[in-house]
């Protein structure tokens, strides 16, 4: 690995800052719920329903899942600075044009190309495998998503009360105004960190079937895939329970909606604090069973006719948690398979993962419709969670038997 001189803030000739990583990486997650409590508002300005609307998130995910497969190949042949600083673009202009969007459809045209901004996320985990030895990677991973779980704790706070006092538009203004300030961060304390770069696009597709062809690969994958499609699933009906089902405020909504954040930031501190002395794997292990831990407590609690707000939304902590523990090392341990196509994987890696989100959140929008309870929503989302628990236990199983 190339050593890089430590960081010095807002010195591109050294390694980034942590500050700049985890601001790159919070512009996705900020994308994606700081608006959510605007929805019913949308909806009016649109004249649709707020089910319809609810497709901004499954489209955004799907969208940066496809982008996700070339952007990590695109990173590591061109450079990481200069695929950031585009795509950052992207997201500004974007961003505007979600607020002049006339339709539905160009308001989700918008959202697509915002996808393409948005996608920093996995070149910051490139960054740091650029940057970082293999078994530190985990723990560096846990630290800036703790600080990138910020921002989802707050975002759909903030959402709801620029809701409540000017608009809806004001969200994506505010999103265009953090995708500026980005920039300009990434401008300056962000050099290139990909040294040893590919001579060719082809080259590095040609290096897909390698990572395919590896059963660590997509158990890793699968495995954050389904941890984290419990969130996605959320995202994508929390806001109909919230509306419909809770009778909640907009304002209420943005306060109650971000407490599976609250448990990210401390999963991710748990995961930097004790990933290099307890492992990647039993790491993983941990975080998926208090993920289905809290998806059964959410359940028992309604099926048992004592659900509500705080029933629904503080359960979401541990959901929190669980993915906190468990998707920085599941990210690290998918970057660790080839360090040489750490850009690849963490790509395709994200793609898969955001896929599986995409798909989850639209069927958690189809299995919601009408209904008036949260039932249908915590069931999807403890499938989820439970098949990702199974996904581990073959990651473990597979790499006992490498080192056996």
């Amino acid at each position: 690995m190339t050593l890089f001189e430590p960081a010095r803030f807002l010195d591109n000739k050294s390694q980034p800052h942590t500050f700049t990583l985890v601001v790159l990486a919070s512009i996705s997650a900020m994308a994606m719920n700081i608006f959510l409590p605007s929805l019913p508002s949308m909806a009016d300005h649109f004249s649709t329903s707020t089910a319809t609307l609810g497709l901004t998130v499954g489209i955004y995910l799907a969208a940066s899942a496809v982008i996700g497969i070339f952007v990590g190949p695109i990173s590591d042949l061109y450079g990481r600075r200069p695929v950031i600083l585009v795509s950052l673009a992207v997201f500004i202009i974007s961003s505007i044009w979600c607020i002049y969007a006339s339709t539905v459809f160009w308001l989700l045209t918008a959202r697509v190309f915002q996808a393409c901004g948005a996608v920093t996320i996995v070149l910051s985990r490139a960054v740091i495998r650029d940057t970082t030895e293999a078994n530190l990677a985990g723990s560096k991973i846990g630290y800036v998503t703790m600080g990138m779980a910020l921002v989802p704790m707050v975002a759909p706070g903030i959402g709801g009360f620029i809701d409540a006092y000017l608009s809806w538009e004001y969200n994506f203004w505010a999103l265009a105004l953090a995708g500026l300030i980005t920039f300009i961060l990434v401008f300056f304390d962000l050099g290139e960190t990909a040294i040893n770069r590919s001579s060719s696009i082809f080259e590095q597709f040609n290096d897909y079937p390698t990572l395919l062809k590896s059963r660590r690969f997509w158990a890793y994958s699968i495995t954050s895939g389904l941890g984290a499609g419990a969130f996605f699933a959320y995202l994508g009906g929390a806001p109909y329970v919230a509306s419909e089902v809770f009778y909640l405020s907009p304002e209420k909504l943005g306060v109650f909606f971000g407490a599976p954040a609250i448990g990210y930031f401390v999963g991710n501190f748990l995961a930097g604090r004790f990933s290099t002395q307890v492992g990647i794997d039993p790491m993983i292990s941990i975080g998926m069973l208090i993920n289905v831990s809290g998806m059964l407590l959410s359940i028992a609690i309604s099926i048992m006719g004592f659900g509500s707000e705080w029933s629904f939304f503080g359960t979401m902590t541990l959901v929190g948690l669980g993915n906190g523990i468990s998707l920085p090392n599941a990210n690290a341990g998918l970057l660790s398979i080839n360090p040489k196509l750490a850009g690849t994987a963490s790509g395709l890696g994200g793609s898969i993962m955001i896929g599986l989100g995409s798909i989850l959140s639209a069927m958690a929008g189809i299995l919601l419709a009408g209904s008036s309870t949260e039932i249908p929503l915590i069931g999807l989302m403890l499938i989820s969670a439970f098949l990702g628990l199974l996904c581990t236990f073959y990651v473990i199983k597979r790499n006992n038997e490498l080192t056996g």
